[in-house]
């Protein structure tokens, strides 16, 4: 029954063809491919729908990106999302972090004994020679095409993206980036999992987009995106969120972050599912000392001219916080003008002796002040 509608949606792609021809219109131009709507959904529809690979996070023929601060335990949970993949694809694991030996001791129990990984799990490490070569990032990026070449592997994991770009902060060479590992992905079907820092953040604001270290041209290129978050109020846990999806289900927002908390169990350092719940119960309350000086902070660069997105990204804290903080300041400033203004000279008043302006009744008072003085100088 499936062959036969997949044998129908051929001939309808091929007469949408032929039609789209006699109608004058080119297949394509340049570099550019052109068809009409529907026979782009008959053609996709003959393709396999795209597997979860972790969850809703990471999907088949994906870039995905995972990013947290340092040591908060995005290379353990990589190597456990690889892990799982593994027992029952080839998974090429890009491990630019660790050493040996330090791969080793993270899964190595007490006892010595060592954690035993599925056989399709493969650890890629960088030759240090490779390190002098002029055009250290395109090395990088074509031996990653080598390797889809030679191993037929389509699953790969990048820890981390320091090492493909040492100029992340620099849009123009973000943007080259993203641009050869998107079409790494599309020559050679590949899913693509890259991980990421994020520049050091205050744990009393929820994570965005703006904590991904580098160009905001980053983000813009991954298919999709997930952090990890360390929770204020309990050192152990860890938080997933997600925050960009282009295939799937939304299901990990602030309001449902997944819990975890860092163990070794049976020699393997891993991640242990420990619940749900929301972000916002795992950021750190600000006393009031804290939360005056980040105010004033933003005050600060709100009046050198300075945008919000920039006070956001500079002191950590969302948009709509920094907005909300320079309109409540805006507001007391209005408050503290009066609403009545100075008193102004009336058809009753005269003027001083000193040129003031005063009261008939002011002037009255000085006048009979001075004859009294007047009164005590005479002899």
């Amino acid at each position: 029954m499936e062959e036969d509608k997949n044998y129908i949606s051929l001939i309808h792609g091929d007469l949408a063809r032929a039609t789209q021809v006699q109608d004058g219109m080119p297949e394509s131009i340049g570099v550019m491919s052109i068809k009409t709507a529907n026979r782009t959904v008959l053609e996709a529809s003959l393709l396999p729908t795209p597997r979860a690979l972790w969850d809703s996070f990471w999907y088949e023929g994906e870039l995905s990106c995972l990013f947290a601060d340092s040591n908060v335990g995005k290379s353990i949970l990589a190597v456990q999302i690889a892990d799982r993949i593994a027992r029952t694809d080839n998974v090429l694991y890009l491990d630019f972090e660790l050493s040996d030996k330090q791969f080793q001791l993270r899964y190595t129990n007490e006892h010595g004994n060592l954690y035993t990984f599925p056989e399709k799990l493969y650890r890629v490490s960088l030759d240090c020679n490779s390190l002098l070569e002029a055009d250290f990032e395109e090395a990088i990026i074509g031996s990653i095409e080598q390797m889809a070449l030679q191993t037929r592997c389509k699953i790969f994991i990048v820890d981390n993206l320091t090492y493909l770009c040492c100029a992340m902060e620099k849009g123009d060479a973000a943007g080259r980036l993203m641009i050869q590992l998107n079409n790494l992905k599309k020559r050679y079907d590949l899913s693509m999992l890259v991980l990421a820092h994020t520049p050091k953040r205050s744990l009393d604001c929820p994570i965005t987009s703006n904590d991904l270290a580098g160009s905001k041209r980053l983000y813009n290129f991954f298919d999709s995106v997930f952090a990890i978050g360390k929770s204020a109020q309990d050192g152990g846990l860890r938080y997933v969120k997600q925050l960009k999806v282009r295939y799937g289900t939304y299901s990990y927002d602030a309001d449902n972050v997944i819990l975890y908390e860092i163990e070794k169990v049976d020699a393997f350092l891993q991640f242990v599912h420990r619940g749900y719940s929301t972000e916002k119960e795992h950021l750190r309350k600000l006393g009031d000392n804290e939360s005056s000086q980040r105010d004033c902070m933003i005050l600060q660069l709100s009046q050198s001219g300075k945008s919000v997105r920039e006070i956001a990204s500079q002191v950590n804290c969302g948009k709509s916080t920094v907005s909300r903080i320079i309109q409540r300041s805006k507001e007391a400033k209005d408050m503290a003008v009066p609403s009545v203004p100075p008193s102004q000279p009336t058809t009753s008043g005269t003027m001083g002796q000193d040129g003031t302006v005063g009261t008939i009744k002011e002037v009255k008072q000085a006048e009979l002040f001075a004859g009294q003085e007047k009164g005590e100088d005479k002899p």
